[in-house]
């Protein structure tokens, strides 16, 4: 048998799913489905519930351990799932400790709960990950939990407050990284734009991102993750003006595009606020493509007010639009606010979605004809500067190749590689 881990949600839980088989490797376990929950939608739960369920289910003899957002936030609730063997927090899963004896422990006993106060914790240990899923890319986690309270949000009761990796460290894992072949990293986390509050001379996220390129000169491509906009530092923004190898792809964390909703959800921007940010961006990077999280149907929000978030995507130049219908989560503000029905919120973030698929393929059909240097990240697959899909022949993975663009559909696009990767 192996140990098998089930992921739901973000990337930075992604992240930690490496961190967690390893650890629980190295406490000597052998055999066990770990479950990484997430808390951001109830639909998340529901199905991290679901899947636990099934697993009892159809592998009854298995220890089954589950962690994550969820199980950080309502541990009870986990360990009265049948067939859970542990319960861990957000902390304890990122440990040797939170594995050890569970091949002793007993299938059958009551469930162990091992969940610190993550409010408590202080500190963000520094975990060495080398590459997620296709092992093409690298993702280095620099910052955990978060100090804002947006009213629809449960994820800083999961992760508790905002703490970073010292830039040392990260520097030197990046550099590691990268002598062992790795041509694209990732930097991520919670809120990484707030990133170096916590530390000695709060160091700002585009003071790490200029040292990484500065003193790691060999890494190829650094990519961010999620990036909240009106955080973002001057030398950020010289960062991606004068920084080629720091791709031209940012994801905003929006969530609305209407005033009085971003109010309600306790936001820290305006509308005027994102549109403004969008258009420095693509002063300094022409060539910048953005994403954006979206929520449809926020408490309150009429017909006009979503209006104003359906047109942020043409106003901001959106590409990638990731849309939530809102989920009200117990314990959150916007929970006990007039709250949408649920079938005009779905509604609208269908609408929004194909809004999104629009502005996708119009992008996609725009690259037809370019040169692009494409990441292998699988067989005949890969993602371009701008992380546009792309089909092509095969090539040696984690290469990158450069490629001409001969064509496109909705969703990807076709590239002919000019050379064999090196």
């Amino acid at each position: 048998m192996a140990i098998d881990v089930v992921t739901f949600g973000c990337r930075l839980n992604s992240y930690e799913s490496e961190v967690m088989k390893e650890k629980a490797e190295a406490a000597g376990l052998s055999d066990a489905i770990l479950v990484n929950t997430c808390a951001v939608t109830g639909e998340a739960v529901r199905q991290a519930r679901q899947t636990i369920r099934r697993a009892h289910r159809d592998q009854p003899g298995r220890p089954i351990i589950v962690t994550g957002c969820a199980a950080q936030t309502d541990p009870e609730s986990f360990a009265g799932i049948e067939g859970v063997t542990r319960v861990l927090g957000n902390e304890e899963k990122l440990t040797v400790g939170g594995y050890n004896g569970v091949p002793d422990f007993g299938i059958g006993a009551a469930p162990e709960l091992l969940v610190n106060d993550i409010m408590s914790v202080r500190e963000q240990a520094l975990h060495m990950v080398e590459g997620l899923g296709t092992r093409a890319r690298a993702f280095v986690q620099v910052q955990n939990g978060c100090d804002h309270r947006c009213t629809f949000c449960i994820i800083p009761f999961g992760r508790g407050n905002s703490r970073s990796v010292p830039m040392g460290a990260v520097v030197d894992q990046v550099k590691r990284l990268s002598a062992n072949g790795y041509r694209e990293v990732v930097v991520t986390g919670v809120d990484i734009t707030s990133y170096g509050d916590d530390l000695p001379g709060r160091p700002r996220l585009g003071t790490l991102v200029r040292a990484i390129l500065k003193h790691v000169p060999e890494l190829e491509r650094l990519r961010l993750s999620s990036i909240d906009s009106v955080e973002a530092d001057p030398d950020l923004l010289r960062a991606i003006g004068e920084e080629e190898r720091l791709m031209p792809h940012f994801h905003l964390s929006l969530q609305s595009g209407d005033d009085m909703i971003l109010k309600r959800m306790k936001r820290r921007h305006l509308r005027a606020d994102a549109i403004g940010f969008c258009d420095e961006v693509r002063r300094l990077r022409p060539d910048v493509v953005f994403g954006a999280d979206l929520i449809a149907g926020f408490p309150t929000e009429s017909e006009a007010m979503f209006a104003n978030s359906l047109r942020i995507v043409e106003d901001c130049g959106i590409t990638y639009l990731h849309v939530f219908p809102f989920s009200p989560r117990p314990g959150t503000p916007a929970a006990r606010m007039p709250q949408v029905n649920g079938a005009i919120a779905r509604e609208r973030a269908a609408r929004l979605r194909a809004a999104g698929d629009e502005a996708l393929a119009r992008r996609l059909s725009s690259e037809v004809g370019r040169l692009r240097n494409v990441l292998v990240e699988g067989p005949e697959f890969g993602r371009t500067e701008h992380f546009a899909p792309v089909r092509l022949g095969a090539n040696k993975h984690g290469s990158l190749v450069p490629v001409r663009i001969v064509g496109a559909n909705a969703t990807e696009l076709v590239g002919e590689a000019l050379q064999e990767a090196a």
